[in-house]
């Protein structure tokens, strides 16, 4: 399927440049799209270069947490759970405790630690991976948790609606848990139809109703903060828990008289393989996003939307905020410009860009987390983890967009 949509992309390229060409006379199109092929490469080697630090970083700690027996002790107070989402992962395998401390992170808007920690999940189950080149099921279903995550803290989309004048840069934030949460709901329910887990088992709901009730609590209490003791209490926490997680690795191996320093740099050395293995898969995906957008691509589905909904007789309004929508599966630097050129056009506050910024805190970006966890253990065969991804990301934006029309539809 990979293969197919990634040719697909620059297919599409190809016919809607010619039509640019050919019927709105735009001769520059063609230069446009090759030189989105040199930006793209030369953002990809980037990508993967600035990585190779923060992997080092946290990969060291992580070692340290390994030889400490931390990363044991989460997966064995996890297993219940993951040994009915992910049955063919070992009970105390320590591939559950790098995922739950990747979902966390994702969590609490730990963007920095949630990338390295992810990527060390992915390899832990890919130790597991009977196929290498083939996702297995434990890895699609942590695939997909990921691109659909619920971000309880989006204090980037906050502090961007700060910087552009809104009178208050936090409203968006219930809308915005209501379509991460409908995103990784879905997701879930998709990966479990595909590969036939008994989600609504007792244990599971278990979980998920404890989960629930302390979401609640915290996000009653976020809510009884003004929107500047919320951004400096967001900040506050994220650090804090950040910092603290180092500290309790470290004092874990002190206390099993680890050398935590050779621990340190045994598993540092790793950030530096996996980050120049992810280069070609990162070339490949970000090449023909960037021809898709160059070639006008997305411009042509913002029309042909805008009249179907006119057709039908339905409220256009949004429409305004889906080069958002549009963009927010194949690229999140693009998706988030896409969020600050609605500001700029129609007012910070105004419902566009309020639409716009419940979609851009709604999921993340399935095709680039494809290809930086699945480029980092070599998979290319993807079997349903884009279908799952893609399914996550619609009910992510249509949820975004009817619960925009609930809270800011005047």
């Amino acid at each position: 399927m990979l293969a197919r949509i990634w040719t697909g992309f620059f297919l599409a390229a190809f016919l809607s440049a010619m039509f640019q060409w050919l019927v709105n006379d735009q001769s520059q199109i063609f230069s446009q799209i090759v030189t989105s092929t040199f930006d793209m490469a030369r953002l990809s080697a980037e990508i993967a270069l600035g990585l190779i630090g923060i992997l080092a970083l946290w990969l060291g700690f992580f070692r340290i947490a390994e030889k400490a027996g931390l990363i044991n002790v989460l997966a064995r107070l996890l297993a219940p759970l993951f040994k009915r989402l992910m049955p063919q992962v070992p009970e105390g395998h320590p591939a559950l405790g790098s995922v739950t401390m990747n979902l966390a992170a994702n969590f609490l808007g730990l963007d920095n630690a949630a990338t390295p920690m992810g990527l060390k999940a992915m390899r832990d189950l890919q130790t597991l991976n009977p196929d290498s080149d083939t996702a297995s099921n434990a890895q699609i279903l942590f695939l997909v948790l990921n691109t659909s995550s619920v971000t309880l803290l989006p204090v980037t989309i906050f502090l961007f609606r700060a910087q552009q004048g809104s009178a208050d840069p936090t409203a968006v934030f219930i809308p915005i848990l209501l379509a991460t949460s409908a995103s990784t709901i879905t997701g879930l329910l998709a990966v479990a139809w595909f590969q036939r887990l008994k989600i609504f088992d007792a244990v599971i709901l278990t979980y998920f109703a404890g989960f629930a009730i302390l979401m609640a609590l915290f996000v009653t209490y976020l809510g009884s903060l003004s929107a500047t003791l919320l951004s400096e209490k967001s900040s506050l926490f994220g650090n804090l828990i950040l910092f603290g997680v180092i500290i309790l690795f470290l004092t874990a191996g002190i206390f099993k008289r680890i050398n935590t320093y050779d621990a340190f740099i045994e598993g540092a050395k790793e950030g530096f393989d996996v980050a120049v293995k992810l280069i070609p898969f990162l070339v490949g995906m970000l090449v023909a996003i960037g021809v898709l957008r160059a070639s006008g691509v997305l411009d042509l589905a913002l029309v042909g939307v805008e009249w179907t909904f006119t057709l039908m007789g339905f409220n256009t309004d949004f429409v305004q905020a889906l080069p958002t929508a549009l963009m927010k599966p194949l690229s999140g630097s693009g998706a988030r410009a896409m969020m600050l050129e609605t500001m700029a056009t129609h007012g910070v506050d105004s419902f566009p860009a309020m639409v716009s910024s419940v979609i851009q805190g709604s999921t993340e970006t399935t095709f680039y987390v494809l290809a930086v966890y699945f480029g980092s253990v070599g998979i290319k065969h993807v079997r349903h983890a884009i279908t799952c991804g893609l399914l996550a990301d619609l009910a992510g934006i249509v949820t975004a967009i009817t619960v925009s029309y609930w809270f800011f539809y005047n």
